[in-house]
């Protein structure tokens, strides 16, 4: 059995002197001021703090975990910040597994599951405690307290997320004495993996992410309801996009970008992924994130965009939108073609199906429309059996969705792909279109044309339930909407 984690004191830790900036305007710090910066300050201890809300499902989750490997260390860390620019960094987000299992979102951050003799693991999650006043690093770091904020105090977090919390600065030199089996989720924490090198093989660890990843297929109450909330404000950000549609006009695709940031950072942590804001040609590149071309009257904007809530769960929303409000008649003969291949593939998501069917119906109906134009020589069996129709459909129709927005993209291919639905599963149903502006295999007028219609599809007991079904869908519906939003 492992022997049990004994971080040091931090007392008798020797701590390196907090950097100065090279070009800083104050060349050091007198001792007069030193101390003057340790005394005065008012306790800010928050004390009547509530277990986050989805506390008791990562308990669950972490329970689950502890079964599946008995008599193991288990190292899950959050990650660190990383430097976009000289001395600015990126904005933080925390691994998908640590932020599942424990609700922090903090950088530094690592959650460690320890092995009892009784059966079982204890949780301790490893924060960086408030920030230093004696040595000076909450007004001279410039991660301190009054640079970037005010971090939890380990009490805090305890109460926050109902786990035992420990100072990480000590953690690395624990688990370079620690023995035992101990697995660690690569890839986000160097020094953490650094300090457990000779004690891990990456098979090992393989099967930690693989598991995390699978745990994630069946979503539990909490994060339906975070889908939901992350499918609403997504639908409110389309709807600005669309009164806006004007001012895009007069600028570029930025304009939507920009629009629809707003309301996810309004509503939520942040987008879920870049943004593709596509008119015109650019709507036949999967994933223009460019953002930078023109919006023009007369053309289409595929717009794929989801907010990402405050607990990491993002939507995945596509909607192909006439620019000045209505479909000419190709354009919605196209549009009506992806409706209907994504109606066959929704219809097909309930429990007991197959994962493919879903996607297997709406590529029959496209490569359908494709032999009906004449743009393909059929039959349709002799289409899809060589997969004739990936010319113009490209992608698979749908993924999972959930905290990443293709979501449990570790787990193994027969529990996903060769999987099974079943309830609490959420998927997107995301057909589409795409004829390039230099193919020459189809009239001139399909050229410089996509569409992809995009729905969040929960699976329940006795079917589905579409979560952005706020967003209308057919050609008339849209129409319709459109004209009401711009008054």
């Amino acid at each position: 059995m492992s022997e049990a984690l004994n971080p040091a004191n931090p007392e008798e830790t020797e701590e390196e002197p907090i950097k100065q900036r090279k070009n800083g305007l104050y060349p050091g710090v007198s001792d007069e001021l030193a101390e003057n910066m340790k005394s005065g300050w008012a306790d800010t201890e928050l004390h009547d703090l509530q277990p986050i809300a989805q506390a008791e499902h990562t308990a669950a989750r972490r329970a689950a975990l502890s079964a599946r490997f008995p008599g193991e260390r288990l190292v899950i860390p959050a990650g660190n910040l990383k430097t976009r620019s000289n001395d600015t960094e990126y904005a933080f987000r925390a691994s998908v597994e640590y932020a599942y299992l424990s609700g922090n979102q903090t950088e530094d951050g690592v959650l460690v599951l320890e092995p009892k003799n009784s059966g079982g693991h204890d949780a301790t999650i490893y924060l960086l405690p408030r920030s230093d006043r004696e040595n000076g690093e909450f007004w001279l770091d410039g991660q301190g307290e009054l640079w970037v904020g005010r971090r939890h105090s380990l009490t805090e977090a305890e109460k926050l997320y109902g786990i035992p919390a420990s100072d990480v600065r000590e953690l690395a030199g624990a688990l370079r004495e620690a023995t035992g089996p101990v697995r660690v989720v690569r890839g986000y924490d160097a020094g953490i993996e650094a300090a457990l090198t000779d004690k891990v093989t990456a098979e090992r660890d393989e099967e930690l992410r693989v598991f995390l990843s699978e745990a994630r297929l069946v979503k539990d109450e909490f994060e339906i309801g975070e889908l939901q909330k992350a499918c609403d404000s997504t639908a409110r950000g389309f709807e600005d996009v669309v009164k806006v549609l004007d001012k895009a006009e007069a600028t570029s695709e930025r304009y939507i970008e920009g629009t629809f940031f707003l309301r996810a950072r309004v509503e939520g942590n942040d987008i879920g992924y870049g943004s593709i804001c596509a008119a015109g040609p650019h709507a036949t590149t999967l994933h223009w994130v460019r953002n930078d071309g023109a919006v023009r009257s007369g053309e289409l904007l595929l717009l794929d965009a989801g907010v990402e809530t405050h607990t990491y769960y993002t939507a995945d929303i596509t909607r192909t939108l006439p620019i000045n409000g209505r479909f000419d008649e190709l354009q919605k003969k196209i549009y009506d073609a992806v409706y209907e291949a994504q109606e066959a593939g929704i219809a097909a998501v309930k429990p007991g199906a197959k994962y493919r069917d879903f996607h297997d119906a709406a590529q029959r109906v496209l490569a359908e429309k494709l032999v009906e134009w004449g743009l393909v020589e059929g039959p349709v069996e002799r289409v899809l059996e060589l997969g004739l129709q990936r010319r113009w459909t490209l992608h698979g129709t749908g993924h999972m969705l959930g905290m990443d927005v293709h979501d449990c993209a570790a787990a193994r291919t027969e529990t996903y792909v060769d999987g099974t639905l079943e309830p609490g599963m959420c998927l997107t149903v995301e057909p589409g279109l795409y004829f390039q502006a230099d193919d020459l295999t189809v009239p001139e007028e399909y050229r410089g044309i996509g569409v992809r219609i995009e729905d969040d599809i929960l699976v329940t007991e006795d079917g589905n339930k579409n979560l952005s079904a706020a967003l209308p869908r057919t050609s008339e519906d849209v129409e319709a909407w459109m004209a009401q939003l711009k008054g």
